[in-house]
């Protein structure tokens, strides 16, 4: 693990390429976007397109160099690296930022809060989502663009139909108060842990299951490695795409307008597979046999949403009551 003083150090070195490129702009401005999920996943897909269209609308100012699958970082160390400039983007699902202090982002987190993607983008695409970006900046972090993965399914190597089927079982987690809130409420033991790590430790049983998007469960092979899923579509998982605030105001201003016009195409691309890629993944896994996948009647799903309502009041003292209140207000949502 990096500690702190090697990641001043890489951001030293970094501040002085930028500030060595930029006036001259005789070398390509590098931008590292780092990033935990594999190539083939649809954030790995959007950051390669972003990689692309950057440099094309850039004229080969920019140089995006990607680092997919925790190469550079994991969970717990990427967002330090971005605030001390070791490296310059990540696109981190949005519960990471409780741990950094900004609790808000959590809302994304609770059960059953959106409906579908057209109730989430009214969030993500509006004002609330614009609100949400502007409690980062503080904190060194610039916010630039909301992309999907996709709605999140639980995997468990026992049937997992019913809430009371989770009493007892070690449940891996990414770091959230709410997801704990969540696994609680189901009667499950919470286990935070770097999404690296996740398939290795069910694999030996150090966890029991786990939720993710089917694209995440099925590029990480998480399937081969969990008898039993219920396709629950309890919770949304869906990532920022953040610069160091620093290094983004520093750029020019037509390199950073030519960032700006490629985020946007990415976010469109990477949006517009985030479906199709996970209805893919999950009839791969059914196909491949070595998972049972349940899918809940109405009244399952009834059960479901009983046992879980009580996160939403029980988080708002912590996420904050009117912004859940904001976002329901957007998705119209009780």
């Amino acid at each position: 693990m990096l500690t702190r003083r090697s990641l001043a150090a890489l951001a030293g070195a970094a501040a002085l390429a930028l500030a060595a490129a930029v006036p001259a702009l005789a070398q390509p401005i590098v931008i590292k976007f780092s990033h935990v999920v594999a190539p083939d996943t649809p954030k790995g897909k959007g950051a390669t397109k972003f990689e692309e269209l950057a440099e094309k609308y850039t004229d080969g100012a920019v140089d995006v160099e990607v680092y997919p699958n925790s190469q550079l970082y994991k969970d717990k160390e990427e967002l330090e690296a971005l605030q001390l400039g070791a490296v310059q983007m990540l696109a981190p699902s949005l519960a990471k930022f409780g741990p950094l202090g900004v609790q808000d982002f959590e809302v994304f987190d609770l059960p059953y809060i959106f409906k579908g993607y057209d109730a989430l983008h009214t969030v993500t695409n509006g004002e609330v989502g614009k609100m949400l970006f502007s409690k980062l900046e503080d904190k060194g972090i610039k916010g630039l663009a909301y992309w999907d993965n996709g709605f999140k399914i639980m995997s468990a190597n026992s049937p997992i139909a019913t809430p009371d089927d989770f009493l007892g079982l070690k449940m891996r987690i990414q770091s959230s108060k709410v997801l704990e809130a969540q696994m609680n409420a189901l009667g499950a033991v919470p286990q935070v842990m770097a999404f690296s790590e996740v398939y290795q430790a069910l694999q030996t049983g150090v966890v029991d299951g786990t939720e993710n998007p089917p694209s995440n469960m099925y590029t990480q092979k998480m399937h081969e490695v969990q008898k039993h899923a219920t396709v629950s579509n309890h919770g949304y998982l869906g990532y920022a795409v953040i610069v160091n605030k620093q290094f983004w105001d520093g750029l020019p201003e037509e390199v950073r307008a030519g960032l700006e016009k490629a985020l946007t195409e990415a976010t469109d691309y990477a949006n517009g597979i985030a479906k199709e890629e996970n209805d893919k993944s999950l009839q791969a896994m059914k196909d491949a046999g070595t998972t049972e996948f349940h899918e809940l009647t109405p009244e399952e799903l009834a059960a479901w949403e009983e046992a879980l309502a009580p996160v939403h009041e029980e988080m708002a003292g912590r996420i904050g009551a009117e912004t859940i209140a904001a976002v329901k207000a957007a998705t119209g949502t009780n």
